[in-house]
């Protein structure tokens, strides 16, 4: 019985082929909709997290100055840092992996005719561990290096581009203003941050080579702190901060006047927030499927005053009331479910095709595919039931008379 009833549902729609297209152009949207937000919405999500985890692992920064805070986005300046304080936190911290104290600075980057505006970045090796990035080629930086501030330097993969194309740059000396220096290494690449800022745009050099040659002071701007695994990370930022407090001398009750920040805190707060806009996005584009719902409830009615008299027939002959019932029920749920599987093939490709113009990862999640799919079927259930409802109440008699 509910094979024929979804056979006659089917000549219905062949029927009006233009018309049932029409009709189930909302339910199409509104599932494509749907699927391209949230899929969206996840890779974009899964985007930032991946870029904050690059960062570095288990990663703090210690910032002078407050945090920005209210609308207007200041932050309060306070006392550079000194190399003093990180070896401080490096010494009377415990879980710690590693310490990287640094300071920066634009320059001009030159190599024979070529030069590039970058940032001289000053540290040690434990930069490259806390942010946990790996040497393409070369080596590190010396205990001996570190300690003199030799003139030698390591490239990030845009400055190595841009001095040196396909190049092997190991060896080469390069100009860092008026700082000659040897480069020793040549970081992987990293790419751009979801922020849109170049990661790879930087010269890393020893910190007292920055401190002596290029900026001519000991500040340090920003201290890397990596966690060891297994370590709360909030129990490391409650330690930097007592200790921070105490060197600076800021008496109890007053402010800091540094603040640290916990990078996995960062990863939570944005992944949230971009779930949130993902939700909102898809609410929005689930309006259309009511508004789709609604098409095929108008349609729907259209067709039971066209088919009165078939109606009127079917009741006579000894139809009952729930057979045409279901007969329509049947049909709005099949236009329906039509057009959500069309809109989930449509769905998928937008969001395929926006993943790769966006640049952010396509994550395809199952579940919400059923999900779309489910709801568009019950859109024409919903949806479908009062027109369905009207034709099996219809009295045999006045069908019959109707022209």
């Amino acid at each position: 019985m509910l094979r024929e009833t979804v056979l006659l549902a089917f000549r219905e729609i062949r029927r009006n082929v233009l018309r049932s297209s029409l009709t189930i152009l909302g339910i199409v949207i509104g599932v494509a909709a749907v699927i391209t937000m949230v899929t969206l919405g996840g890779g974009a999500t899964a985007q930032v997290a991946s870029d904050i985890a690059k960062l570095g692992t288990n990663l703090l920064q210690v910032r002078p100055g407050q945090a920005r805070r209210g609308h207007s986005g200041t932050r309060s300046t306070g006392d550079m840092f000194k190399e003093d304080d990180a070896e401080a936190i490096a010494r009377e911290i415990s879980g710690l992996a590693a310490v990287a104290p640094t300071a920066s600075q634009t320059t001009q980057a030159i190599f024979g005719n070529k030069n590039w505006s970058t940032a001289a970045t000053g540290s040690t090796n434990s930069y490259l561990r806390v942010r946990d990035w790996p040497l393409e080629n070369g080596r590190q930086f010396t205990s001996g290096e570190l300690r003199a501030g030799k003139a030698v330097c390591i490239l990030g993969a845009t400055v190595r581009k841009e001095l040196f194309g396909g190049q092997n740059p190991i060896g080469a000396t390069i100009r860092l203003g008026k700082l000659s220096c040897q480069v020793i290494g040549v970081l992987e690449s990293k790419g751009q941050s979801s922020f849109g800022t170049d990661r790879d745009d930087f010269v890393l050099i020893p910190l007292r080579t920055l401190h002596r040659r290029i900026t001519g002071n000991t500040d340090v701007s920003r201290i890397y702190v990596s966690a060891q695994d297994g370590v709360s990370t909030k129990k490391v930022e409650q330690d930097v901060e007592r200790l921070m407090r105490e060197r600076r001398h800021i008496a109890s009750g007053k402010e800091d006047d540094f603040h640290v920040r916990d990078m996995q805190e960062l990863v939570s707060t944005m992944t949230g927030t971009t779930r949130v806009l993902t939700g909102l996005l898809g609410a929005v584009a689930a309006v259309s499927l009511l508004v789709g719902g609604i098409g095929i409830m108008n349609i729907m009615l259209v067709s039971v005053t066209e088919r009165t008299r078939e109606i009127g027939i079917r009741l006579a002959v000894g139809a009952l009331e729930r057979d045409v019932l279901m007969q329509f029920l049947v049909e709005a749920v099949v236009l329906s479910s039509f057009g959500g599987l069309i809109g989930i093939v449509l769905g998928v490709a937008a969001a395929a095709v926006g993943a790769r113009l966006l640049a952010v990862p396509f994550i395809f999640d199952p579940g919400i595919v059923v999900i779309a799919f489910v709801f568009s079927a019950a859109v024409g259930v919903i949806f479908g039931y009062f027109p369905a409802r009207q034709a099996g109440q219809m009295d045999p008699i006045e069908a019959l008379r109707h022209e």
